[in-house]
């Protein structure tokens, strides 16, 4: 049984009503895969907006493993202290990671979410040493299109990330960098200029699917 845990931001947990690109990965690999396989991770619930809390389970198809480790206005920071013990309670063979957005919004610049990136790795690989990452970039969104300066730091976050993955990879615990989601426009895939409707939890996982397929051989292309 292979086990893939979603971590991630307010992206990633969706909010009430959603099925969230967990699913639409769930979906392909099920379709794909050719093996057992399911989601794993210390929480299950959905963002509720009228609460302002994570106590949601109004998932749009709930029929499926919900599973994750992600949090509405959570980042690298405040993961990298919360992976081990996930990954070693959840036996997670692979970690499918979207963070960064959050950090460099509020709490952290470029540089010391790097940093956060390395803890966060370092943890994760000491709860499993065998544990496969597959890392998605900042993706395009709202802020970093109207603020110059923050788009200035997610560009050098997103360079930043992409040597962190090259200089911690090792063959016994692959790190993999996805490549942003094709084509993904802030005005078409996203109902904010920030959180994925439909057709950005498509993208992602299609992101994700496309880089775990050709540096893994998991699964096929997506959509195929």
């Amino acid at each position: 049984m292979l086990r893939f845990m979603p971590v991630g931001d307010s992206q990633t947990i969706g909010s009430a009503g959603e099925h969230t690109w967990r699913y639409r990965l769930w979906q392909h690999l099920r379709d794909t895969y050719g093996g057992p396989f399911t989601l794993v991770g210390p929480r299950e619930e959905l963002y509720d907006k009228a609460t302002d809390t994570p106590t949601s389970y109004e998932y749009a198809d709930p029929d499926f493993p919900r599973a994750h480790l992600a949090g509405w206005g959570e980042g690298w920071l405040h993961m990298a202290p919360l992976i081990g013990e996930a990954v070693r309670s959840s036996r997670a063979d692979v970690l499918l990671v979207s963070l960064g957005l959050i950090d460099l919004g509020f709490y952290t610049n470029a540089e010391q979410t790097a940093e956060n990136v390395r803890r966060f790795v370092t943890e994760a690989r000491a709860a499993r040493p065998k544990v496969r990452m597959a890392i998605l970039p900042v993706i395009p969104n709202i802020r970093a299109e109207s603020e110059p300066a923050f788009g200035a730091q997610v560009t050098l976050f997103n360079e930043l990330l992409a040597k962190a993955v090259a200089d911690l990879d090792e063959p016994r615990s692959s790190l993999l960098l996805t490549s942003p989601p094709e084509s993904y426009d802030i005005n078409f895939d996203t109902y904010d200029g920030t959180h994925p409707n439909a057709s950005g939890e498509h993208k992602i996982a299609a992101a994700f699917a496309e880089a775990m397929w050709q540096a893994w051989g998991l699964g096929e292309r997506y959509g195929d």
